[in-house]
């Protein structure tokens, strides 16, 4: 996990940790203790928020997650490190985590309308292709880098390498960084948590001077 802290007013928390490697969690919740925020932003569509809330952390049995070929890839190149669960338990656990302390949890990425169009605009036939089999091939022969941090970051450049992928990418940071004005304007701390491959390019862009650009 990396994080970044932004010291000024408001005070804002960002959160990386790798997707799906359960001891990243204890350390997520760490950092939020330590932090306090008073609302969590999670790079996650409104959708995917509510899944999780109501069947992960609501729900007494959690029920069972089918895997693509490409996820059932990348679980296996990094249980290497540890104990991986699917979905990302970090998510879940920060949702609880809120909860329990009756804090707000925001979904920070776009809709799936929205996502549809960011991807249709970015990622062309020819992109698509490439991408395709930039997947097939790193599912069949995974990374294998020394840390679980690495193989995040060497994950992502392998599938998503394209110039179509890439812009995609920062289109949604950049709907992500958007949202975070507006949760800031009355002063009170805010921790966003994203998935470790996305922390440069969110970290780069709530750096940067707001109020951002209307989405």
């Amino acid at each position: 996990m990396i994080t970044a802290r932004f010291s000024g007013a408001p005070r804002i928390l960002l959160l990386a940790p790798v997707r799906g490697l359960t001891s990243e969690v204890a350390r997520v919740v760490s950092e939020l203790e330590s932090f306090a925020p008073a609302r969590v932003g999670l790079g996650l569509s409104v959708g995917e928020l509510q899944s999780l809330h109501d069947y992960f952390v609501e729900s007494e049995a959690e029920p069972v997650v089918p895997l693509t070929s490409n996820e059932t890839s990348e679980v296996r190149g990094l249980v290497r490190f540890g104990e991986v669960r699917v979905p990302n338990p970090s998510f879940v656990e920060v949702l609880r985590w809120a909860a329990a302390r009756g804090l707000t949890t925001v979904a920070l990425d776009p809709d799936d309308d929205r996502t549809a169009a960011l991807f249709a605009e970015h990622i062309g036939y020819l992109e698509l292709v490439r991408r395709t089999v930039r997947e097939r091939r790193v599912s069949r022969s995974p990374p294998t880098p020394s840390s679980p941090d690495e193989f995040a970051l060497q994950w992502d450049r392998e599938v998503a390498s394209g110039r179509g992928s890439r812009n995609y990418a920062t289109a949604r940071d950049l709907y992500l960084a958007r949202q975070v004005p507006p949760l800031t304007a009355d002063g009170q701390p805010l921790a966003v948590l994203v998935d470790r491959e996305r922390f440069e390019s969110v970290r780069r862009l709530l750096a940067e001077a707001p109020p951002f650009a209307p989405a």
